[in-house]
């Protein structure tokens, strides 16, 4: 009998009953040899006690970096919009934030990846077909174009003391294209973790994957928004403002077309536990940050208060995404019913002859 690794996951096996003479015992009325089943009854488990879909390695840094890429897209987009309208406190802030939440961010993948040289090796090439590849590049160019912008402003804010000597002009002179470089590459940021997530056989991100990138779209408005409105003076926070409100509308509307078109099954992880209060909360910070924005948006006090709520509803809905997703790898039922129920709605629509189904 040979012996493996494995052989501590076998389920243990049935004790034999055999008479002293080594022979097994013949049941009742000599219609055969009666041994005990080792089939087990048919249940909703795995082999050997496993997952079916094996769950991702991600934790908090990773929905922490979720978080903050909603957080510079959106915000370099209220930049450039602070750019256009002269606003100049609002262009000021929204670049720094930008800058700042992707440099928190790219901490908190690299923390996910163990090692910085990991990130910098996706960098050595570009596969378009890879979510993952090409969100580095676009985090790349964001963050470039960001770096460009907030430096200008930081060296605006100390009197132009900084050391640039000559590459002060040239500063000035790319810090307009780099406005709008990085709100090129906003959107993309905002939502490319989306497609990675839905981008999987996990059961709740794949069954998303149709509407997940507008639910983050929202996330990320409400995000910049919401922090834009803590930092900025309520004159200049119109643009944020409407942000905010189109982002509130924007995700909980989403949301609730997200569940509808998934499957009814996986739809539960969404409600349950953890995952389900997170976005329970989430949904109620975002409806008190908009009645918030919509009554008193033009009174500083109000206004940093609807903002906290905004970013409360944005870091809920990132998390509770995240740990829905790997809660539904826990249980095989979120793998496999759905699967029954994809075949059995192919079956009815009458594709019976392909690789998937068969007829009966």
């Amino acid at each position: 009998m040979t012996v493996s690794d494995f052989d501590d996951y076998r389920p243990p096996e049935p004790p034999h009953s055999r008479k002293r003479d080594g022979k097994r015992r013949r049941g009742g009325s000599g219609q055969g040899r009666v041994e005990p089943s080792v089939v087990p009854d048919v249940a909703f488990t795995s082999y050997y006690g496993r997952s079916v879909v094996k769950p991702p390695p991600w934790g908090n840094p990773i929905a922490v970096y979720l978080f903050l890429g909603g957080v510079a897209g959106g915000s370099a987009l209220l930049g450039l919009g602070g750019q256009m309208t002269g606003r100049l406190i609002l262009r000021r802030n929204s670049r720094l934030a930008a800058l700042a939440a992707t440099g928190a961010g790219a901490a908190a993948l690299v923390v996910d990846l163990g090692r910085p040289e990991r990130f910098l090796n996706m960098l050595r090439t570009i596969k378009l077909t890879s979510p993952m590849s090409v969100g580095s590049w676009i985090l790349a160019a964001f963050g470039t174009g960001a770096g460009v912008c907030a430096a200008s402003e930081i060296d605006r804010m100390t009197g132009s003391r900084l050391p640039l000597g000559p590459l002060r002009r040239v500063l000035r002179g790319l810090e307009g294209p780099a406005g709008v470089e990085a709100a090129v590459f906003a959107a993309p940021l905002s939502v490319y973790t989306a497609v990675l997530l839905s981008d999987t056989a996990n059961p709740t991100w794949n069954a998303a994957r149709e509407d997940l990138p507008l639910v983050f779209v929202g996330s990320a408005s409400l995000a910049a928004a919401g922090l834009a409105m803590i930092t900025t003076p309520v004159k200049e926070a119109g643009p944020a403002r409407t942000m905010a409100l189109l982002g509130v509308a924007g995700e909980l509307i989403a949301t609730r077309v997200m569940e509808r078109n998934m499957d009814p099954v996986v739809a539960e992880t969404l409600h349950q536990d953890a995952p389900g209060r997170m976005l329970a909360w989430s949904e109620r910070l975002a409806v008190i940050g908009g009645v918030g924005v919509l009554l008193g948006g033009r009174h500083r006090l109000t206004a940093a208060l609807s903002g906290v709520a905004l970013l409360g509803a944005s870091v809920l809905t990132r998390f509770g995404i995240l740990r829905a997703g790997l809660r539904s790898t826990e249980d095989p039922r979120y793998t496999i019913e759905p699967q029954k129920n994809r075949l059995a709605a192919r079956r009815r629509a009458g594709i019976v002859h392909d690789s998937i189904t068969t007829s009966d």
